[in-house]
């Protein structure tokens, strides 16, 4: 209340009307203010006044106040016996700073007192908004004049500042969520690569900290932010660069964050009628936007998506338009009608049919039915809880101060309790929705999610197709329609917003230096690796058992295998170890058959037994590689192995000595006679095979072989091998072997050219040569191979090395004793200086 008795109440908005973006831009005043504050006075009264027409552009406010103030008026149980009523200074839509200058005028020359003999003391409340500039522009200078505001745009946490604005109280639930709901959104719909466009603003500038804050760990990227300059002429100078910048840019979904009224605003009108084939997503709520020409697919998401703060729809409102007569409510909308043919652009005339619907006292009717958002939205219905929370706080104090005490004319009404009333009113509006004041209690904002569309002829429609609320559990706070789930599955196509292309099972993303997160490559999974789901980081290591498809998508189970007798390759080892076997025991019989001819006799019967017996068993034991690997098959493998080679080639070593020996004991009385007659030479196989026997004591003592798996050799295959155990062990036994080998070979190419028919030291030299080469040759293959492969190397060098000595040293005897009888004589011995040995 003022001080002459009444209870008042200020009302400021922003009138620009957002037209055709080419005539806000030509008719701009001075450096481009976008914004003309305007006040609207509400005072307590038991009778209505006459109020004078005003051409009004921004009608939305004024049927708002008219109808919640006709609403409290015939509420009987909310100040009762007082009624509101309005006063419009249309002379005051000037620079805000022109509001200070008044409210000073209306404290000196106001001095009318409706209803009441009380002299009352001013406690005027301004309701300021909706944007949070023009609210805090005047919200410093208002303590001068013990005004309070109510702000009713959207909550801004700079108003919160109670040093500077100690009176100034927001309406509008807390939207600290706002940026975790977008990014919800987004991430639903696979929209990584997004623009932002926000105010150069500390607002502009909070919402995008936020952004940012949610969007870490998300996978989610900002493409480009286009703060836009709120100085007109700056904003002039930089709106190419803006429309550059969204249009050269791979993302098809742009956040637009900020208020009406201003220079972004403008933008979003702009880039709307350039038809830039674009989502966006905003808090702004223009009707421009859905009544704007241009085409519309039917299979497209194309358009915009708001998220306004949820409330209830007030049932009676849309009523209160269709019937409402501006004869009893003198505004002149003929302001109205002709701006919004200005705005359609084209052939509207048609509609205005008569005279009559365009008088200036016509029903709002005809509106309505021209496609005129009736639905109160988000500003209105915090001014319609703002004039609720004015009256419920003004309703409390009069109360209060009636049961203190009588009420006199010397009463004043008690500013600072109607103040602090205010600050903590909390009340349940008539459509049921919770109402606080009081930041301390106040809640974050639900929202709902609406989705424009542009249908031909200028016809748009708005449609509520989800809903996000902050205080649902993890995963369940963004809810969707079903329609909106059809629409995903569905004829309706929603485009991507990606800077890169979803990586298909199979592959894996890699990030490029220097580029966003939501830039990357894809990359094939290496060997044995899979990725099962889209844009996978990593690939998944396949399990010891399984491995990946060609595809790398998924597993599969590996086979387990061994070199089995049924693998052609094990087939083909077996035939050849039993052919050569039988061809051993052959020659060893041609060998006991024929054990009493000079050839046989003059090559030492007995080492020629022991090597041809010991050869066959080489070739048996090459069996042991073959079949299902078992403990005793493991240990007998390489223990049969070591020793049978080891008496082979001793034998070989002894045969070789005794030629040397025979040769050098020819003179008689020689020493060496002694040696050769003694026998010395036959001790050569047992010592040499003791030895060994001791080397593979001492493996199987320390670390024996055992039964091991291969899953890494072949592709798809678990190989069942005989793990050596000691390696150092295995390798000794090999060199011992191969240091009796090339010792046998040393002496055997020494006593090569030895005179005598029979002397086989020529075929000692060659047998042990290829044995040396095929071990030689066994050491780097049998490392460069594995699984199956390793078992087929030994198989093939005890084979092979097995036969060189085989055929090197009795093959050409075998050719002489059948093919050639005649040589194989005593008379042949006789005609040349014969060698016995």
């Amino acid at each position: 209340m003022d001080h002459t008795g009444n209870a008042t109440m200020f009302v400021e908005v922003s009138l620009t009307e957002t037209s055709c973006f080419w005539r806000i831009t030509q008719n701009t005043e001075n450096n481009g203010d976008m914004w003309k504050d305007c006040l609207f006075e509400i005072q307590t009264s038991q009778k209505p006044s006459i109020q004078r027409n005003l051409r009004i552009k921004k009608y939305q406010y004024i049927l708002t106040l008219i109808f919640v103030t006709e609403e409290i008026n015939k509420n009987p149980n909310l100040l009762p016996n007082i009624s509101l009523k309005f006063n419009f200074f249309p002379d005051k839509c000037d620079d805000s700073f022109k509001i200070i200058i008044f409210l000073r005028w209306r404290a000196v020359i106001y001095r009318k007192l409706p209803n009441y003999s009380c002299k009352l003391m001013g406690c005027g409340i301004l309701l300021t908004g909706p944007t949070w500039a023009a609210s805090s522009k005047i919200g410093t200078f208002l303590k001068i004049f013990h005004h309070a505001q109510i702000h009713y745009g959207p909550f801004h946490p700079i108003l919160s500042d109670h040093y500077q604005y100690p009176h100034l109280y927001q309406i509008a639930p807390k939207n600290t969520r706002l940026a975790f709901a977008m990014v919800s959104l987004m991430l639903h719909f696979n929209w990584t690569w997004v623009g932002l466009a926000i105010p150069d603003d500390d607002q502009g500038t909070q919402f995008l900290s936020d952004l940012r804050e949610n969007i870490q760990g998300n996978e989610l990227c900002l493409a480009f932010v286009n703060v836009i300059s709120l100085n007109m002429e700056l904003y002039n100078t930089r709106a190419e660069i803006y429309y550059k910048q969204i249009v050269t840019s791979l993302a098809n979904v742009v956040i637009i964050y900020g208020e009406m009224n201003s220079t972004l605003e403008l933008s979003f009108i702009r880039w709307a009628y350039l038809r830039i084939q674009s989502i966006w997503v905003t808090t702004l709520q223009l009707d421009v936007i859905t009544n704007m020409k241009g085409d519309f697919m039917l299979d497209s998401f194309l358009g915009t998506i708001v998220f306004s703060t949820h409330h209830h729809e007030i049932p009676n409102f849309k009523k209160f338009i269709q019937t409402m007569c501006t004869s009893t409510y003198p505004i002149d909308i003929s302001l109205l009608k002709s701006e919004w043919m200005n705005f359609n652009c084209s052939d509207n005339e048609s509609k205005c049919q008569s005279h009559s619907m365009c008088l200036p006292n016509t029903s709002l009717e005809w509106y309505a039915d021209q496609g005129f958002d009736m639905a109160m939205n988000e500003e209105n219905y915090n001014l319609y809880n703002a004039v609720y929370a004015w009256a419920y706080a003004l309703h409390e104090t009069l109360f209060q101060q009636v049961d203190a005490q009588p009420r006199t004319p010397q009463n004043l009404l008690d500013c600072p309790k109607f103040y602090h009333a205010l600050k903590n009113i909390q009340f349940i509006n008539p459509v049921g929705d919770l109402v606080t004041v009081n930041e301390n209690t106040k809640i974050d904002a639900d929202y709902d999610i609406l989705h424009m569309w542009n249908f031909p002829r200028g016809l748009g429609i708005k449609v509520k197709i989800g809903q996000f609320s902050p205080y649902m559990n993890i995963g369940q706070q963004l809810y969707l329609s079903d329609k909106t789930k059809k629409w995903t599955t569905g004829s309706r196509q929603i485009p991507s917003s990606v800077c890169s292309e979803t990586c298909r099972p199979g592959f894996r993303k890699f990030w490029q230096k220097g580029k966003a997160a939501c830039c990357f490559v894809c990359f094939p999974c290496p060997a044995n690796e899979i990725s099962n789901n889209m844009d996978m980081d990593q690939c998944v290591k396949c399990p010891i058992d399984q491995y990946a498809n060609k595809k790398q998508t998924h597993y599969l189970k590996k086979i387990v295998t061994f070199l089995s007798y049924e693998d052609p390759l094990g087939m083909a080892l077996a035939c050849l170890a039993l052919c050569f076997s039988a061809l051993t025991s052959l020659v060893l019989g041609v060998f006991v058959k024929h054990q009493d001819t000079p050839i046989v006799k003059a090559n030492n019967r007995t080492n020629s037994y022991i090597l041809l017996i010991s050869l066959k068993f080489c070739f048996i034991c090459s069996l042991l590689f073959i079949g299902y690997p078992k403990i005793v098959t493991c240990i007998l493998q390489q223990v049969t192995f070591a020793v049978l080679f080891t008496v082979a080639v001793s034998t070989v070593l002894a045969k070789t000595i005794t030629v040397v020996l025979a040769f050098k004991a020819t003179a008689p009385g020689r020493k060496m006679r002694g040696l050769l007659v003694s026998g010395a030479p036959n001790f050569i196989i047992p010592i040499c095979t003791l030895i060994q026997l001791v080397l593979c004591g001492l493996w199987l003592g320390t670390s024996p072989p055992f039964v091991d798996t291969d899953a890494h050799s072949e592709h798809g295959h678990i190989i069942i091998v005989c793990n050596k155990g000691s390696v150092t062990a295995f390798y000794c036994v090999l060199g011992y072997l191969g240091s009796l080998a090339v010792g046998s070979f040393t002496v055997a190419f020494l006593a090569r050219n030895l005179p005598d028919t029979f002397n086989e030291a020529k075929f000692l030299t060659f047998s042990m040569l290829v044995f040396c080469s095929v071990w030689l040759t066994f050491l780097p293959v049998y490392h460069s191979t594995k699984g199956k492969a390793m078992v087929v190397v030994e198989v093939f060098s005890i084979l092979f090395s097995s036969v060189g000595l085989l055929g090197c040293i009795f093959f050409p005897k075998c050719y002489i004793i059948l093919l050639r009888p005649s040589r194989n004589s005593v008379q042949r011995i006789k005609k040349k200086q014969p060698i016995y040995c």
